[in-house]
């Protein structure tokens, strides 16, 4: 029997219907807009589109946004400044620089200049380091919406074999680290494959949830899997195109095959990717209360 689908699209709709709802009373009982800025450098398409939607549900749900295109050849001084102006206005409560940056910029120096206040990626070390203590303000925004796609779908994470393959920084590591965390949503076993892992398979057939973010396609097939297995698919990988020219999309696990072993699988698109923006738009919400 094919698995139920968690669909990150509907609920998605639901989580902003929300935010909606906690902006007009932040408007209404303190006077309060939340301010999201962005900061775009050069034209790379994926990252003009990613940004371009942020812009979009910012203006859907009420928040003031503020976008900064700059050249590719900004130096990283003029950045940096730019940085500090946002960490210094008031009606900013979120920051966020689009990522990748152009190969003269260091990143990590960026990321380290953005008010911790104000990182509602949850980038900046203090923020990281709060996760790791499970005393964050802010969730990073992918591994944020796979927790609220499993609760909202009613997946028990508690006391179950949670395998995670990649080890970003933004998807593999932090999810990893808020599986594992005592608070309701996490409390699981967890184990992290990566490139080092030898018999991959042997660990994924363990997984009842299995997350994977390796950003190749179909990685994962269905002679990995165990019956009844959780999948949260993070991968979005594009493999072709229509007569049309649309993009053919295909995420980093067999979907068609495995979705007849498991018991809930995340379609790609429609599953994961639509939470990440409404996340984003949580931790500026959030962002904004903690500043009253």
């Amino acid at each position: 029997m094919a698995a139920k689908l968690i669909k990150g699209t509907e609920i998605s709709k639901q989580i902003r219907e929300e935010i909606a709802k906690e902006i007009e009373e932040l408007k209404q009982k303190h006077g309060v807009t939340p301010g999201l800025a962005t900061i775009l450098l050069g034209e790379d398409p994926g990252s003009k589109v990613y940004v371009g939607q942020k812009e979009k549900a910012c203006n859907k749900l009420g928040i003031y946004s503020e976008r900064t295109d700059l050249p590719a050849d900004t130096s990283e001084d003029d950045l940096l400044e730019l940085v500090k102006k946002l960490n210094d206005n008031p009606k900013i409560h979120g920051i966020l620089v689009q990522l990748p940056l152009p190969k003269h910029i260091d990143a990590e120096r960026v990321i380290y200049a953005i008010d911790p206040d104000k990182d509602v990626d949850c980038f900046n070390p203090v923020n990281v380091g709060k996760l790791m203590l499970g005393t964050g303000r802010f969730l990073p925004c992918t591994p944020h919406g796979i927790m609220e796609l499993l609760r909202r779908s009613d997946i028990t994470t508690e006391g179950k074999h949670v395998v995670v393959v990649g080890r970003s920084n933004i998807v593999g590591k932090p999810i990893a680290n808020m599986m594992m965390q005592r608070p309701s949503g996490g409390n699981a076993t967890v184990t992290l494959c990566h490139t080092g892992t030898k018999d991959l398979a042997a660990f994924t057939k363990m997984a009842d949830i299995l997350i994977v973010a390796v950003g190749h396609p179909k990685t994962i097939t269905a002679d990995m899997v165990k019956e009844g297995v959780v999948v949260i698919d993070v991968g979005v990988n594009r493999i072709g195109k229509t007569p049309e020219g649309k993009a053919i999309l295909a995420g980093d696990v067999d979907f068609d095959a495995v979705q007849e072993k498991a018991a809930a699988i995340t379609p790609v698109p429609g599953g994961v990717g639509p939470m990440t923006i409404t996340m984003l738009m949580r931790n500026t919400v959030e962002a904004a209360k903690a500043s009253i």
